[in-house]
Protein backbone atom coordinates (compact mmCIF):
# COMPACT_ATOMS: atom_id res chain seq x y z
CA UNK A 1 0.00 0.00 0.00
CA UNK A 2 1.15 3.51 -0.68
CA UNK A 3 2.16 5.72 2.21
CA UNK A 4 -0.72 7.05 4.23
CA UNK A 5 0.81 10.51 4.18
CA UNK A 6 2.83 12.60 1.78
CA UNK A 7 6.11 13.98 2.98
CA UNK A 8 5.76 17.54 4.20
CA UNK A 9 8.22 20.23 5.12
CA UNK A 10 7.60 19.45 8.78
CA UNK A 11 9.73 16.36 8.38
CA UNK A 12 12.74 18.60 8.05
CA UNK A 13 12.40 19.17 11.76
CA UNK A 14 12.95 15.48 12.51
CA UNK A 15 15.74 14.80 14.94
CA UNK A 16 18.83 13.03 13.58
CA UNK A 17 19.68 11.06 16.70
CA UNK A 18 20.23 7.37 16.21
CA UNK A 19 17.53 4.92 17.16
CA UNK A 20 18.59 2.43 19.81
CA UNK A 21 16.47 0.01 21.81
CA UNK A 22 17.31 -3.07 23.83
CA UNK A 23 17.54 -6.46 22.19
CA UNK A 24 14.67 -7.62 24.39
CA UNK A 25 12.38 -4.91 23.02
CA UNK A 26 13.54 -5.68 19.46
CA UNK A 27 12.45 -9.30 19.93
CA UNK A 28 9.08 -8.15 21.28
CA UNK A 29 8.67 -5.79 18.32
CA UNK A 30 9.47 -8.50 15.76
CA UNK A 31 7.09 -11.00 17.32
CA UNK A 32 4.31 -8.43 17.68
CA UNK A 33 4.73 -7.34 14.05
CA UNK A 34 4.12 -10.91 12.88
CA UNK A 35 1.18 -11.41 15.25
CA UNK A 36 -0.55 -8.15 14.31
CA UNK A 37 -0.13 -8.65 10.58
CA UNK A 38 -1.62 -12.13 10.94
CA UNK A 39 -4.60 -10.79 12.86
CA UNK A 40 -5.39 -7.97 10.46
CA UNK A 41 -4.88 -10.07 7.33
CA UNK A 42 -7.40 -12.73 8.40
CA UNK A 43 -10.88 -12.15 7.03
CA UNK A 44 -13.95 -12.24 9.19
CA UNK A 45 -14.95 -15.51 7.50
CA UNK A 46 -11.61 -17.13 8.38
CA UNK A 47 -11.85 -15.94 11.97
CA UNK A 48 -15.43 -17.24 12.18
CA UNK A 49 -14.27 -20.66 10.96
CA UNK A 50 -11.62 -20.65 13.68
CA UNK A 51 -14.21 -19.59 16.27
CA UNK A 52 -16.59 -22.36 15.26
CA UNK A 53 -13.85 -24.97 15.64
CA UNK A 54 -12.99 -23.61 19.07
CA UNK A 55 -16.64 -23.52 20.13
CA UNK A 56 -17.08 -27.15 19.09
CA UNK A 57 -14.19 -28.13 21.35
CA UNK A 58 -15.67 -26.09 24.22
CA UNK A 59 -19.13 -27.62 23.77
CA UNK A 60 -20.67 -24.36 22.53
CA UNK A 61 -22.53 -23.33 19.37
CA UNK A 62 -20.98 -20.49 17.37
CA UNK A 63 -23.13 -20.84 14.25
CA UNK A 64 -24.45 -17.33 13.57
CA UNK A 65 -22.03 -15.58 15.94
CA UNK A 66 -22.07 -11.79 15.53
CA UNK A 67 -18.87 -9.75 15.32
CA UNK A 68 -18.82 -7.02 17.98
CA UNK A 69 -15.31 -5.66 17.43
CA UNK A 70 -12.13 -6.57 15.58
CA UNK A 71 -9.24 -4.76 17.22
CA UNK A 72 -6.42 -6.33 19.19
CA UNK A 73 -8.83 -9.25 19.61
CA UNK A 74 -11.79 -10.34 17.48
CA UNK A 75 -14.81 -10.29 19.78
CA UNK A 76 -18.05 -12.14 18.97
CA UNK A 77 -21.43 -12.60 20.62
CA UNK A 78 -22.50 -16.22 20.35
CA UNK A 79 -26.06 -16.96 19.20
CA UNK A 80 -27.16 -18.04 22.68
CA UNK A 81 -26.56 -14.39 23.71
CA UNK A 82 -25.03 -15.77 26.91
CA UNK A 83 -21.39 -15.95 25.81
CA UNK A 84 -18.89 -13.51 24.32
CA UNK A 85 -15.89 -15.09 22.58
CA UNK A 86 -12.51 -13.34 22.32
CA UNK A 87 -10.23 -14.60 19.56
CA UNK A 88 -6.68 -13.52 20.28
CA UNK A 89 -3.52 -13.08 18.24
CA UNK A 90 -1.23 -16.04 17.50
CA UNK A 91 0.93 -17.26 20.37
CA UNK A 92 -0.90 -15.24 23.03
CA UNK A 93 -2.51 -18.14 24.90
CA UNK A 94 -0.47 -17.43 28.03
CA UNK A 95 -1.61 -13.81 28.07
CA UNK A 96 -5.23 -14.82 27.40
CA UNK A 97 -5.14 -17.30 30.29
CA UNK A 98 -3.65 -14.61 32.53
CA UNK A 99 -6.48 -12.21 31.62
CA UNK A 100 -9.01 -14.76 32.81
CA UNK A 101 -7.16 -15.17 36.11
CA UNK A 102 -6.81 -11.39 36.49
CA UNK A 103 -10.55 -10.87 36.08
CA UNK A 104 -11.32 -13.46 38.75
CA UNK A 105 -8.60 -12.12 41.07
CA UNK A 106 -9.84 -8.54 40.81
CA UNK A 107 -13.39 -9.69 41.44
CA UNK A 108 -12.19 -11.47 44.59
CA UNK A 109 -10.62 -8.16 45.65
CA UNK A 110 -13.95 -6.33 45.42
CA UNK A 111 -13.38 -4.82 41.94
CA UNK A 112 -16.43 -5.59 39.78
CA UNK A 113 -15.17 -7.08 36.51
CA UNK A 114 -16.35 -8.72 33.35
CA UNK A 115 -15.84 -12.40 34.20
CA UNK A 116 -14.98 -15.46 32.12
CA UNK A 117 -17.65 -18.15 31.80
CA UNK A 118 -17.22 -20.53 34.70
CA UNK A 119 -16.24 -24.05 33.68
CA UNK A 120 -15.48 -23.28 30.01
CA UNK A 121 -11.79 -23.65 29.25
CA UNK A 122 -9.59 -21.63 26.94
CA UNK A 123 -9.24 -23.28 23.52
CA UNK A 124 -6.29 -22.78 21.17
CA UNK A 125 -6.74 -23.19 17.42
CA UNK A 126 -3.79 -22.71 15.05
CA UNK A 127 -1.91 -20.98 17.86
CA UNK A 128 -4.71 -18.49 18.54
CA UNK A 129 -6.45 -18.52 21.93
CA UNK A 130 -10.23 -18.28 22.25
CA UNK A 131 -11.68 -17.35 25.64
CA UNK A 132 -15.30 -17.19 26.75
CA UNK A 133 -16.78 -14.29 28.71
CA UNK A 134 -20.06 -13.22 30.28
CA UNK A 135 -21.90 -10.66 28.13
CA UNK A 136 -22.95 -7.40 29.74
CA UNK A 137 -26.53 -6.21 29.45
CA UNK A 138 -27.47 -2.81 28.04
CA UNK A 139 -24.93 -0.35 29.39
CA UNK A 140 -23.20 2.99 28.97
CA UNK A 141 -19.61 4.16 29.30
CA UNK A 142 -18.62 5.36 32.75
CA UNK A 143 -18.52 9.02 33.67
CA UNK A 144 -15.13 10.54 34.56
CA UNK A 145 -16.12 10.52 38.24
CA UNK A 146 -17.07 6.83 38.09
CA UNK A 147 -13.76 6.00 36.44
CA UNK A 148 -11.83 8.02 39.05
CA UNK A 149 -13.52 6.15 41.90
CA UNK A 150 -12.78 2.71 40.45
CA UNK A 151 -9.15 3.61 39.70
CA UNK A 152 -8.70 4.85 43.26
CA UNK A 153 -9.95 1.48 44.50
CA UNK A 154 -7.85 -0.49 42.01
CA UNK A 155 -4.67 1.33 42.99
CA UNK A 156 -5.08 0.31 46.64
CA UNK A 157 -5.06 -3.41 45.76
CA UNK A 158 -1.79 -5.00 46.81
CA UNK A 159 0.51 -6.43 44.14
CA UNK A 160 -0.56 -10.08 43.92
CA UNK A 161 1.58 -13.05 44.80
CA UNK A 162 -0.79 -15.46 43.04
CA UNK A 163 -0.37 -13.82 39.61
CA UNK A 164 2.79 -13.19 37.65
CA UNK A 165 1.87 -9.74 36.34
CA UNK A 166 4.31 -8.24 33.83
CA UNK A 167 5.82 -4.78 34.14
CA UNK A 168 3.95 -2.19 32.08
CA UNK A 169 6.07 -1.39 29.01
CA UNK A 170 4.48 1.47 27.08
CA UNK A 171 7.69 2.15 25.15
CA UNK A 172 7.94 -1.48 24.01
CA UNK A 173 4.28 -1.41 22.96
CA UNK A 174 4.83 1.68 20.81
CA UNK A 175 8.03 0.25 19.28
CA UNK A 176 6.21 -2.91 18.22
CA UNK A 177 3.41 -1.02 16.52
CA UNK A 178 5.69 1.43 14.75
CA UNK A 179 7.68 -1.48 13.39
CA UNK A 180 4.60 -3.37 12.23
CA UNK A 181 2.94 -0.32 10.60
CA UNK A 182 3.69 -0.97 6.93
CA UNK A 183 1.72 2.11 5.80
CA UNK A 184 4.13 4.54 7.47
CA UNK A 185 6.35 6.62 5.19
CA UNK A 186 10.04 6.28 6.09
CA UNK A 187 10.18 9.92 7.14
CA UNK A 188 7.18 9.49 9.46
CA UNK A 189 8.59 6.28 10.90
CA UNK A 190 11.92 7.99 11.59
CA UNK A 191 10.17 10.97 13.18
CA UNK A 192 8.10 8.74 15.47
CA UNK A 193 11.18 6.77 16.50
CA UNK A 194 13.10 9.96 17.26
CA UNK A 195 10.26 11.24 19.42
CA UNK A 196 10.04 7.92 21.23
CA UNK A 197 13.79 7.85 21.88
CA UNK A 198 13.64 11.31 23.46
CA UNK A 199 10.60 10.50 25.59
CA UNK A 200 12.02 7.14 26.70
CA UNK A 201 15.12 8.91 28.01
CA UNK A 202 12.96 11.41 29.90
CA UNK A 203 10.88 8.58 31.31
CA UNK A 204 13.93 6.67 32.53
CA UNK A 205 15.22 9.80 34.26
CA UNK A 206 12.02 10.28 36.30
CA UNK A 207 12.89 8.24 39.37
CA UNK A 208 9.51 8.61 41.05
CA UNK A 209 7.86 6.93 38.02
CA UNK A 210 9.54 3.63 38.86
CA UNK A 211 7.16 2.72 41.71
CA UNK A 212 5.14 -0.50 41.50
CA UNK A 213 1.35 -0.65 41.63
CA UNK A 214 -1.33 -2.73 39.96
CA UNK A 215 -2.48 -0.66 36.98
CA UNK A 216 -5.14 -1.29 34.37
CA UNK A 217 -2.91 -0.04 31.56
CA UNK A 218 -5.71 1.16 29.26
CA UNK A 219 -7.91 3.17 31.60
CA UNK A 220 -10.52 5.09 29.65
CA UNK A 221 -14.26 5.44 30.07
CA UNK A 222 -15.07 2.75 27.49
CA UNK A 223 -13.24 0.12 29.55
CA UNK A 224 -15.50 0.80 32.52
CA UNK A 225 -19.16 0.26 31.67
CA UNK A 226 -22.29 0.79 33.73
CA UNK A 227 -25.26 -1.54 33.10
CA UNK A 228 -28.70 0.00 33.30
CA UNK A 229 -29.50 0.23 36.99
CA UNK A 230 -26.19 -1.35 37.97
CA UNK A 231 -22.69 -0.52 39.19
CA UNK A 232 -19.54 0.02 37.06
CA UNK A 233 -17.86 -3.09 35.61
CA UNK A 234 -14.22 -3.09 34.58
CA UNK A 235 -13.33 -4.57 31.17
CA UNK A 236 -10.31 -5.45 29.03
CA UNK A 237 -7.43 -6.93 30.98
CA UNK A 238 -4.87 -7.13 28.15
CA UNK A 239 -2.64 -4.50 29.76
CA UNK A 240 -3.17 -5.08 33.48
CA UNK A 241 0.34 -5.02 34.84
CA UNK A 242 2.71 -3.50 37.38
CA UNK A 243 3.64 0.14 36.89
CA UNK A 244 3.19 3.67 38.15
CA UNK A 245 -0.40 4.66 38.92
CA UNK A 246 0.00 7.78 36.77
CA UNK A 247 -0.36 5.66 33.61
CA UNK A 248 -4.02 5.12 34.49
CA UNK A 249 -4.61 8.84 35.09
CA UNK A 250 -2.93 10.20 31.97
CA UNK A 251 -5.62 9.26 29.38
CA UNK A 252 -8.33 11.45 30.92
CA UNK A 253 -5.89 14.27 31.66
CA UNK A 254 -4.85 14.24 27.99
CA UNK A 255 -8.49 14.06 26.89
CA UNK A 256 -9.08 17.27 28.83
CA UNK A 257 -5.85 19.15 28.09
CA UNK A 258 -5.17 18.36 24.42
CA UNK A 259 -8.55 17.26 23.03
CA UNK A 260 -11.21 19.06 25.09
CA UNK A 261 -13.17 15.80 25.04
CA UNK A 262 -14.23 16.26 28.64
CA UNK A 263 -15.17 19.50 30.34
CA UNK A 264 -13.27 21.16 33.17
CA UNK A 265 -16.09 20.21 35.54
CA UNK A 266 -15.96 16.55 34.50
CA UNK A 267 -12.19 16.48 34.84
CA UNK A 268 -12.44 18.07 38.29
CA UNK A 269 -14.97 15.38 39.23
CA UNK A 270 -12.49 12.71 38.05
CA UNK A 271 -9.71 14.20 40.19
CA UNK A 272 -12.01 14.51 43.20
CA UNK A 273 -13.27 10.93 42.90
CA UNK A 274 -9.69 9.69 42.67
CA UNK A 275 -8.86 11.43 45.92
CA UNK A 276 -7.70 14.88 44.84
CA UNK A 277 -4.50 13.98 42.98
CA UNK A 278 -4.17 15.81 39.63
CA UNK A 279 -1.51 14.21 37.43
CA UNK A 280 -1.23 17.41 35.39
CA UNK A 281 0.70 18.97 38.28
CA UNK A 282 3.53 16.43 38.07
CA UNK A 283 6.78 17.69 36.52
CA UNK A 284 6.84 14.72 34.14
CA UNK A 285 3.21 15.14 33.01
CA UNK A 286 4.12 16.25 29.50
CA UNK A 287 6.41 13.25 28.99
CA UNK A 288 3.62 10.82 29.84
CA UNK A 289 1.05 12.82 27.86
CA UNK A 290 3.26 12.77 24.74
CA UNK A 291 3.86 9.03 25.15
CA UNK A 292 0.11 8.45 25.44
CA UNK A 293 -0.50 10.33 22.20
CA UNK A 294 2.28 8.38 20.47
CA UNK A 295 0.63 5.20 21.72
CA UNK A 296 -2.73 6.17 20.24
CA UNK A 297 -1.08 7.16 16.96
CA UNK A 298 0.95 3.95 16.71
CA UNK A 299 -2.23 1.92 17.30
CA UNK A 300 -3.91 3.54 14.29
CA UNK A 301 -0.73 3.33 12.20
CA UNK A 302 -0.80 -0.43 12.64
CA UNK A 303 -4.30 -0.55 11.09
CA UNK A 304 -3.64 1.88 8.23
CA UNK A 305 -2.34 -0.65 5.69
CA UNK A 306 -5.68 -2.49 5.72
CA UNK A 307 -8.14 0.31 6.48
CA UNK A 308 -8.37 3.50 4.35
CA UNK A 309 -10.19 5.29 7.16
CA UNK A 310 -7.35 4.47 9.53
CA UNK A 311 -4.85 5.70 6.92
CA UNK A 312 -6.60 9.07 6.77
CA UNK A 313 -6.72 9.23 10.56
CA UNK A 314 -3.02 8.39 10.76
CA UNK A 315 -2.22 11.31 8.43
CA UNK A 316 -4.26 13.64 10.64
CA UNK A 317 -2.69 12.44 13.88
CA UNK A 318 0.82 12.83 12.51
CA UNK A 319 0.00 16.37 11.41
CA UNK A 320 -1.22 17.13 14.92
CA UNK A 321 1.84 15.69 16.62
CA UNK A 322 4.19 17.52 14.25
CA UNK A 323 2.66 20.89 15.04
CA UNK A 324 0.64 21.42 11.87
CA UNK A 325 -2.74 21.40 13.65
CA UNK A 326 -3.38 23.53 16.76
CA UNK A 327 -4.88 22.07 19.92
CA UNK A 328 -7.51 21.08 20.86
CA UNK A 329 -7.25 18.15 18.47
CA UNK A 330 -10.08 16.03 17.18
CA UNK A 331 -9.16 12.38 16.65
CA UNK A 332 -11.64 9.73 15.51
CA UNK A 333 -12.07 6.69 17.73
CA UNK A 334 -10.70 3.30 16.62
Amino acid sequence: MASARKTSSSHGRSRKRGWSISRRVEKVATRSRIDLLTLTSMSNAETLDLLQSAALQAGLDADGARLLRHGSNAIYLLPNAETVARVGRPDTAENASRQMRIASWLSANDIATNLPIDGVELVTIDGRPVTWWTPIAAHRHATPAELGAVLRKLHTVAVPTVLDLPSLDIVGYIVARIDSATALASTDRRWLRDQLTRLAKDLAAAEDLQSRHVVHGDAWQGNLVVPDGGSPILLDFDHVSIGHLAWDLIPLAVDHEDFARISSNDYAAFVSAYGGYDVRQAQWFRTLADLQELRWTAFVADKAAHDPTAADELSHRLACLQGEVPRPWHWAAF
